[in-house]
């Protein structure tokens, strides 16, 4: 029998590749073999397992930041490079709609998704960037609080928006250009990493 946690596992899959409004509890009984009766056992509604899909996918997500932030070997600039590349593989499995249908049609959701990027651009990224320029590592003139309103804030959007970036580009092209080359436009002289002396597409 299928238990909670297979049945937000398959929610997540079905969600995020044909977009959480076109995908029916109906769909994901048939699927898992049970009766959408079982599904209401475990949610009372699909905007309620939508949400909870979502809060899983940005808990995992969440682990891996917290991973990163806590390693002591990794500097601030290269844990904001790597906070993004995972962030990256995540969306790169997003159907455009996904985060579309969160705004139009499931707003509890999407209350939980806004706010957890909120936080990531505006205190984890920020933060991190701040103790960057305090090292010397981003140049004293630049603004970080621009920085992240500019261009780390719903990055997610940006990707996925009107023009799908990472169908049209691919995704290594697309987070180097929108990470890589940014913050390569804001880094002091003296400072290099991996990232910035490979070469980007």
């Amino acid at each position: 029998m299928a238990t909670k946690e297979i049945l937000l596992q398959h929610a997540i899959t079905k969600f995020t590749q044909l977009g959480s409004k076109h995908v029916t509890l109906d769909e994901i009984a048939d699927d898992l073999g049970i009766s959408k009766k079982t599904i209401y056992t475990f949610f009372k509604t699909k905007g309620d397992l939508v949400t909870a899909s979502v809060m899983v996918l940005l808990d995992e997500y969440q682990l891996d930041i917290n991973a990163i932030t806590d390693c002591k070997s990794t500097d601030a600039l290269s844990k904001v490079i790597l906070i993004y590349k995972r962030g990256f593989e995540y969306i790169a499995y997003f159907k455009p709609s996904f985060l579309s249908d969160l705004s139009r049609y499931y707003p509890k959701a999407n209350k939980v998704y806004t706010a957890f990027l909120e936080r990531l651009s505006k205190v984890t990224v920020y933060n991190l960037l701040v103790q960057a320029q305090e090292a010397g590592n981003i140049r004293s003139d630049i603004n970080v609080s621009l920085v992240v309103a500019i261009y780390f804030t719903r990055i997610d959007l940006l990707v996925l928006g009107n023009n799908n970036l990472i169908a049209l580009y691919g995704k290594e092209a697309t987070f180097h250009h929108l990470v890589i080359s940014n913050l390569r436009g804001i880094i002091s002289p003296t400072y290099t990493n991996d990232y910035f002396q490979s070469c980007g597409n």
